[in-house]
């Protein structure tokens, strides 16, 4: 138990402010104290108590001028660049999202096989950009919120009650440090629905959207190609060459490229094809980049 041997005093839970500010924390050691005492200050937010009581709370170390020993230092969290692209846009027969497969930190590449979409429900999909762990973590939380909305009320739960649940659910954890940049697509009985939420809370509704660091040149090639009258064909084709181009000038994005389609009956993967087969295969052909091999006469 920390004590303050000098004048037998603690602090407990709820001490005022003027009391806690007015204690020498210099004097502070460890040892055994007779009165069942012990130190606990609440956090601003009210949701973690530091102290040695065992009970919602870290063990508070011997040195408490823990804001001047961070104040002597720099630099002390190494912060990375990280990178994606992913892109949904709506159409008037429904809503098509691509993305890639690129896991990045920093200018390691961790993994060309991430799944950046996840299937929330049969008609609900969502988006991975900024940290994969936060959102992978907190878009399958969401399905399991939709699903037990869906037993409570014996209905599925609208896109846009998704899209807030997951936008209130971040804002609770605004400045705490997660990394999310996520779309929420799906059909419901108001139609195609596409909605952004990022890791402050902020909710919009729109009918393109493109998040990540190849997110502009996205951008570029979706508001070129655009019509709300694209055929399900051309909508696919539109979404795998945007993550295409994104991928070919951004480094932080590349991998695979998969285009989901959402119709009014559930979602449906289109197609899952790798960066260089498009490459080489299709785009830098038709631009003129590279010129197509010579085939040999067998004679």
């Amino acid at each position: 138990m920390l004590s303050l041997p000098s004048s037998k005093y603690s602090l407990r839970a709820g001490s005022s402010l003027s009391k806690v500010l007015n204690t020498d924390f210099s004097q502070i050691s460890i040892g055994h104290h007779d009165e069942e005492e012990d130190l606990s200050i609440m956090n601003p937010m009210g949701d973690l108590s530091f102290g040695l009581n065992g009970q919602m709370g870290f063990t508070l170390p011997p040195g408490m001028n823990n804001a001047g020993f961070l104040s002597q230092k720099e630099k002390l969290e190494k912060t990375y660049a990280k990178g994606t692209t992913t892109l949904g846009f709506v159409f008037n027969r429904g809503i098509v999202i691509a993305v890639d497969s690129r896991a990045s930190m920093g200018n390691y590449i961790s993994s060309q096989n991430v799944k950046k979409v996840i299937e929330i429900n049969p008609y609900l999909l969502g988006t991975m950009a900024g940290g994969a762990a936060d959102c992978q973590f907190w878009e399958r939380y969401l399905g399991m919120q939709c699903r037990l909305y869906e037993l409570r009320n014996k209905r599925r739960i609208s896109v846009a009650a998704a899209s807030k649940l997951l936008s209130n659910i971040v804002y609770q954890y605004k400045n705490y440090g997660l990394s999310m940049g996520t779309m929420i697509a799906g059909w419901d009985h108001t139609g195609p629905n596409l909605f952004m939420v990022d890791n402050d809370g902020t909710r919009l509704k729109g009918t393109r959207f493109s998040v990540g660091s190849g997110s502009l040149y996205a951008y570029g090639v979706l508001d070129q190609g655009y019509r709300p009258d694209l055929t399900e064909e051309e909508a696919c084709e539109l979404g795998r060459r945007a993550i295409y181009h994104a991928t070919h000038r951004d480094a932080y994005s590349g991998g695979i490229i998969n285009v989901y389609l959402i119709r009014s009956d559930g979602w449906t993967k289109i197609s899952s094809t790798d960066m260089n087969d498009l490459h080489y295969g299709k785009y830098a052909l038709e631009k003129g980049a590279i010129t197509p091999p010579l085939l040999l006469d067998s004679n």
